[in-house]
């Protein structure tokens, strides 16, 4: 019982921190319900504020309707809970290229998105592959509100530091023109030390 009422509360917390937010500083956000993803069969909370945001990019065909996300993110999770003996999908948010977030674990839910960095990071993924372009201005936009939601929530700390995945382990995520963008972003650092 302790358990379903964490869970029911683990739900609304989230969406109460949004909408008494400034809604212009939230983007959109379908839930895991909406897109059709499963429940993680195992649950770990992380303490939030947290200091890092990393960034990846999904290696994925670009998505942007809602019908093509949903079958991407649904097929994602089933990869990340199959294939690689994630409890659910890895990351915190993934971003499609009209802009829509999707949740992943959300706020306050530990991902597996950047070894070192899932309890104390949120890990944002730009749906596509940005070696050889940006993502659409619009996943951009929503990335930065996402951000800032972020802060105003209480989710991420106001001096986080901000990373491509690449800076922690051997990856080429987020797609090197993609890295070379989030370097102009405010909050990014060269050299993080979690």
């Amino acid at each position: 019982m302790c358990k379903i009422i964490a869970n029911v509360l683990l739900t609304l917390l989230p969406l109460l921190a949004i909408a008494s937010s400034n809604e212009s500083d939230c983007p959109s956000i379908k839930l895991k319900t909406q897109w059709g993803g499963h429940p993680s069969p195992e649950i770990s909370y992380r303490p939030i504020p947290v200091k890092y945001v990393v960034i990846h990019h999904t290696v994925t065909p670009e998505c942007d309707t809602f019908p093509t996300c949903a079958e991407l993110l649904q097929n994602m999770q089933n990869y990340h809970t199959q294939s690689l003996k994630y409890y659910d999908i890895g990351y915190n948010f993934l971003i499609a290229s009209d802009g829509t977030v999707y949740e992943g674990t959300g706020w306050l839910i530990i991902g597996a998105h950047t070894y070192g960095y899932n309890t104390n990071g949120t890990g944002i993924a730009f749906i596509g592959d940005y070696t050889a372009k940006l993502p659409s201005a619009a996943a951009l936009t929503s990335a930065k509100k996402l951000l800032s939601c972020g802060v105003k929530t209480g989710n991420l700390q106001e001096n986080y530091e901000l990373l491509g995945g690449r800076q922690a382990f051997p990856t080429l995520s987020p797609g090197i023109t993609l890295y070379n963008e989030i370097q102009q972003w405010d909050h990014w650092v060269p050299n993080p030390q979690p």
